[in-house]
C-alpha cells in the first residue's frame, strides 16, 4: 500500500503521529493508498521550516525565485501524464479532462505568477513639489493555504503560486480527499530545487491540521476554497487574531437563457457548465432558467443531449461523467435528488446512482440529473448540491429571471446567454455575482479578479489581487 508523505523542510517524512488514512479511488470504491493522519505537532514543524526559511526567501530577487518557479512549471508540464492520471484515479473526474484541463491550468498558474513577479511596478504619488509618495510591497511572512477537493493540484497551485512568488513562506494543506498530486508535486518541488521550507505541505483532516493551521498564532494569512460552513468557521477563528483572509466558498450559479440566444450553441455549452467534473465545480451552473418562448424546445435538447454523457469508468477515453469523489459526498448528492422529489419536483432524466460494467461496479457514480417543476425559494435551489443535478425553470420577463437568479445567499458566478449586446451589459450590471459569463463558461483569464459576492466568500484571487493579498503595502513619504 502506498503512503503518501508530508513535506516539511524540503524532505518527505510521516506525521509525528505515525498515523496515517486511507485514500480511497472513489471508481472502485477501494482503499489505494494512505494519507497522512497529521495534527498540530506536524503544523508546528512545517511552520517552524518556512520561518527559517522566510528571511532569505523573502530576500531572494525576483528573477531568483521566477527561475525556480519556472522549473517546477516546466517540471509539471514533463510530468502531464503521470499527474492527470493520479488526479483521475484520486478525484473520479475523467482522465482526458485531468490531462487537457487541471494538469495544464496547474502549470499555467505556476507559470503566471513566476512571470508576473517580474512586472512589478511601485505607485507613485507626487505632492507638488512638497513631498513625494512611493508605495513598497512586501511579503507578509509565513502564510496558510487549504485547498479542496475537486479540482486538486489546480487550485493548490492557484494559493502557493502567488503565495511564494511574493516571496511568502507557506504551510499547504491539500484535500485529505485527494492528496496525491500534491505529494507529487513535493517531489517535483525538490528536483526543481525550491529552498527548504518555502513550501511545506501537511496532509490530514480539516479539524486536526486545518483547525491547527488557522489557530496558529504566527501564521499570518490563511487563503482558504472549500464549503461556506467551513469559511464561517475558519473566520471566526482567524478575525479576532487579525489574520489576512482570501475565502472562496460555495456556489449555487444561475444559468440564464435568453430567447435570442445562439441556440445550438447554448444548448451544448450549458450540458458543459452543467455536468464538467461531474458537476463538482463551484462554478458549475445548476441552475436553468430558460426564456418560456423557447423553453419546452430547450428542455428537450438539452435532456436529450444530458441523456448521451456516457457515465463511466474515468480511464476510459469515451467517459464524460467520472464517479462522485468520495462515499460521503456520494451519499449528500443522493439525498438531494430525494429532496427535490420530496419538494414535488420532476426527474427529467438520471436521478439515480449507476454501477458501470468491469472493474467500476463498486464505484460512486450517478446519472446526469436533471429536475424540474421546483419553485425557485425552494431548497434545492437555494443550497449548494455540488455534484451532477441541475433544476430547469422557466420564466416570462428579465425582471423576474434577476429576481430568481439573485435570491440565493450564493454569488459566486453566473452565465447569461443572449445575441442583444444592450441585454447582456444590462443584465450583468444587476447580477449579484462575481463573475458574469456572457455567451461562454469558464473562460478565464488569469490576470482578472476570481471571487463572490455575498455567502460565496471573502476577497479576491487572481492576478494582482492575489499578489496584492499576499503582501502588505508601505507608503514611504520623502519631503523635498
Amino acid at each position: 500500500m502506498q503512503k503518501i508523505l508530508n513535506y516539511i523542510n524540503g524532505e518527505l517524512i510521516e506525521p509525528v503521529s505515525t498515523n496515517f488514512i486511507e485514500n480511497t479511488d472513489p471508481s472502485t470504491g477501494e482503499v489505494y493508498s494512505l494519507c497522512p493522519d497529521s495534527d498540530a505537532q506536524d503544523i508546528e514543524l512545517a511552520y517552524q521550516a518556512a520561518e527559517k526559511a522566510f528571511p532569505i526567501w523573502s530576500e531572494t530577487s525576483a528573477n531568483d525565485r521566477s527561475k525556480v518557479m519556472l522549473k517546477i512549471a516546466d517540471l509539471i508540464e514533463k510530468n502531464l501524464d503521470e499527474l492527470a492520471l493520479a488526479e483521475s484515479i484520486d478525484q473520479g473526474k475523467p482522465l482526458w479532462l485531468a490531462k487537457n484541463g487541471e494538469i495544464p491550468r496547474a502549470q499555467a498558474n505556476i507559470h503566471f505568477f513566476a512571470t508576473a513577479i517580474e512586472h512589478y511596478a511601485s505607485e507613485a504619488h507626487p505632492m507638488g513639489n512638497h513631498a513625494i509618495n512611493y508605495t513598497l510591497r512586501t511579503p507578509i511572512g509565513v502564510v496558510g493555504c487549504i485547498s479542496p477537493w475537486n479540482l486538486p493540484l489546480y487550485l493548490f497551485t492557484w494559493k502557493i503560486a502567488p503565495a511564494i512568488a511574493a516571496g511568502n513562506c507557506v504551510v499547504a494543506k491539500p484535500s485529505e480527499i485527494t492528496p496525491m498530486t500534491a505529494y507529487l508535486f513535493s517531489k517535483i518541488c525538490m528536483e526543481a530545487g525550491l529552498p527548504k521550507g518555502v513550501l511545506n505541505i501537511v496532509h490530514g483532516l480539516g479539524p486536526k491540521v486545518g483547525s491547527a493551521m488557522v489557530a496558529h498564532k504566527n501564521i499570518t494569512a490563511i487563503s482558504f476554497t472549500g464549503g461556506t460552513k467551513t469559511g464561517a468557521e475558519i473566520a471566526r477563528v482567524a478575525a479576532p487574531m487579525f489574520k489576512k483572509l482570501s475565502l472562496e466558498l460555495g456556489g449555487k450559479n444561475p444559468t440564464l437563457v435568453f430567447a435570442d440566444c445562439d441556440f445550438d450553441k447554448t444548448v451544448k455549452e450549458v450540458v458543459r457548465a452543467s455536468f464538467t467534473n461531474q458537476g463538482e465545480i463551484c462554478l458549475c451552473g445548476s441552475r436553468l432558467y430558460i426564456e418560456r418562448s423557447i423553453y419546452e424546445k430547450f428542455k428537450t435538447a438539452f435532456v436529450g443531449q444530458v441523456k448521451a454523457l456516457k457515465v463511466g469508468d474515468p480511464l476510459l477515453p469515451d467517459t464524460k461523467v467520472g464517479a462522485i469523489a468520495s462515499k460521503m459526498h456520494f451519499d449528500k448528492v443522493l439525498s438531494y435528488i430525494e429532496l427535490a422529489k420530496e419538494e414535488g419536483g420532476t426527474i427529467l432524466c438520471g436521478g439515480v446512482s449507476t454501477n458501470p460494467e468491469g472493474r467500476c461496479q463498486t464505484g460512486y457514480f450517478i446519472e446526469p440529473t436533471v429536475v424540474e417543476g421546483l419553485g425557485h425559494l425552494c431548497r434545492t435551489n437555494q443550497e449548494e448540491i455540488f455534484g451532477p443535478v441541475v433544476t430547469i425553470q422557466a420564466f416570462d420577463t428579465e425582471e423576474e429571471v434577476l429576481e430568481m437568479a439573485n435570491s440565493t445567499d450564493y454569488g459566486l458566478a453566473c452565465s447569461v446567454w443572449t445575441e442583444n449586446l444592450t441585454k447582456a451589459h444590462r443584465v450583468a450590471a444587476k447580477m449579484k455575482s462575481g463573475i458574469v459569463w456572457i455567451n461562454c463558461w469558464l473562460l478565464r483569464d488569469l490576470r482578472t479578479p476570481f471571487g463572490g459576492m455575498k455567502q460565496s466568500g471573502v476577497g479576491r484571487e487572481g492576478g494582482w489581487e492575489a499578489l496584492r493579498f499576499f503582501t502588505e503595502a508601505k507608503n514611504v513619504c520623502i519631503k523635498m
